[in-house]
């Protein structure tokens, strides 16, 4: 499969890389996603719904903690690669993420993989 990184950006508690594999736009954010930092996620899952790669792969494996702020990042990632064709699927979510997903029902809406690598077999 091919592999192409895109960029990594790190401000404090969240750092947030991306890489292209095949159709898949893989984003792995790592640390805390909250009001401080969904910024840090929302811009590379934007620009990557705006350059066309609509099949998003988000790698929670790293995630420590995400709060309603992250939770509607990932909400209007996923409208948006939705208008485009496309899904947004989440991969590796450690039960305290896996928690607020579960108690607001976002679950339901999402593609729920346990790995990263089941996450890209499903393509």
């Amino acid at each position: 499969m091919d592999r192409e990184t895109v960029g990594s950006v790190n401000r404090g508690r969240l750092q947030v890389e991306v890489r292209t594999e095949g159709r898949n736009e893989v984003v792995r954010p790592a640390g805390e996603l909250d009001h401080h930092t969904a910024e840090l996620l929302r811009a590379p899952l934007d620009e990557a719904v705006e350059r066309g790669r609509v099949r998003l792969v988000v790698d929670c494996s790293q995630l420590d903690f995400c709060d309603s702020t992250g939770l509607n990042v990932l909400l209007g990632a996923r409208l948006k690669a939705e208008a485009g064709g496309g899904g947004v699927h989440l991969a590796g979510m450690r039960p305290v993420v896996a928690r607020v997903f579960e108690i607001t029902g976002a679950e339901a809406v999402f593609t729920v993989h346990s790995t990263l690598e089941d996450a890209l077999a499903d393509d």
